[in-house]
């Protein structure tokens, strides 16, 4: 056992001083030995755009000096390889230039795949100067400089910032540093705040982008503002298109398909449904969106109307508190909201209360 371990320890010792001798031989050789790893590594990437290319369909793409950004075909690359089996990615045709489609308006459903045309349209550009084929039929990509992208909500509590104010924060620091081969991603600026205010940001922000005199920046911005598509009426380079949907017997099927025109509905009561929300939630919301629709006179929101819901999966029935048709309650309504409370005296006061007494015991 003695001869064993000594001769094991004259083993390790060997070994050792065999790695202190490679180990010191190597070091003359470091930087080449760091040439060939950098030279593998390119290597490795070249032969993945090589081979995703073959397997995938990908075309060479024509990368000029142009200001346009023409894409045939486009798919997105993550996606399209997480497609069930037996269905096929919808591909879409995308035109930007500077002059005379700078912006895009994309109006759509939740879940029509607005999101996803964004990311592909960035993917696509970047790839292309890369040196890789790209996933289109064909694609021009004119040089661009600068890939801004406001997409997705989060906040910043660490810091106490909202998602609003991280939204703002993004979309300041775009605008602060376009240049004309910039490329600008909006998704859903300003749902982080009211709808009129989320409106009015929105819409100024189309038209610094569309007047800014340095930088004609080209822009997707997608939204679910549909009042957006009145800027296509007074601003040349902005054009309305929307991601098709078709209606049958009251199911919302998703085309995905891109066609020029604004779209006015986004169906995210259909969304809903298809999550699995409660029966009830859904039908109520049904009820609430055309009593909203019907009294909304371009003069705010009116309240719905509170009615008697029976709700589904014995949840049991809510009361309204009262009828809004009612006459005797439209008569004090209208009592209250054509006073004057600054003028009324004390007693003024409490022979109008008495008035209003009598019309409901007149009931």
């Amino acid at each position: 056992e003695e001869k064993i371990l000594g001769a094991e320890e004259k083993i390790l010792a060997l070994e050792m001083n065999l790695f202190n001798l490679l180990v010191v031989a190597a070091a003359d050789f470091i930087p080449q030995m760091q040439q060939n790893a950098a030279l593998i590594g390119k290597i490795d990437c070249l032969l993945s755009f090589a081979m995703v290319a073959r397997d995938y369909r990908y075309n060479r793409p024509v990368v000029d000096e142009s200001m346009v950004i023409d894409i045939k075909q486009g798919r997105h690359p993550v996606i399209e390889r997480q497609m069930p089996v037996g269905e096929e990615y919808v591909a879409n045709d995308l035109y930007l230039d500077s002059e005379r489609q700078q912006i895009i308006i994309l109006t759509g459903p939740n879940m029509a795949g607005k999101s996803a045309l964004l990311r592909q349209t960035a993917l696509i550009t970047l790839m292309a100067q890369m040196g890789s084929f790209v996933p289109a039929d064909s694609a021009r990509i004119g040089l661009t400089d600068k890939i801004f992208t406001r997409v997705g909500a989060s906040d910043n509590i660490s810091v106490g910032e909202s998602t609003f104010m991280v939204e703002m924060n993004e979309a300041a620091s775009i605008l602060n540093n376009l240049s004309a081969r910039s490329l600008v991603l909006f998704d859903e600026l300003g749902r982080g705040t009211s709808t009129y205010d989320g409106i009015s940001i929105a819409w100024s922000i189309v038209e610094y982008i569309h007047e800014n005199p340095k930088a004609h920046a080209r822009t997707l911005f997608a939204t679910h503002y549909h009042e957006l598509n009145e800027m296509e009426k007074s601003l040349q380079r902005v054009k309305n298109f929307n991601v098709s949907v078709k209606e049958v017997n009251g199911r919302v099927i998703f085309m995905r398909k891109l066609m020029a025109g604004g779209s006015e509905h986004s169906f995210g009561i259909h969304v809903a449904k298809i999550a699995g929300m409660v029966p009830s939630v859904v039908k109520r919301a049904e009820q609430v969106l055309k009593e909203l629709e019907a009294n909304n006179t371009g003069e705010g929101v009116s309240r719905p109307k509170t009615e008697n819901i029976q709700t589904a999966g014995g949840e049991g029935a809510q009361l309204s508190f009262f009828q809004l048709d009612d006459p005797v309650l439209c008569q004090i309504r209208d009592e209250i909201i054509n006073l004057d409370i600054n003028a009324l005296t004390p007693l003024e006061a409490l022979n109008k209360l008495n008035d209003i007494k009598r019309i409901v015991k007149g009931r």
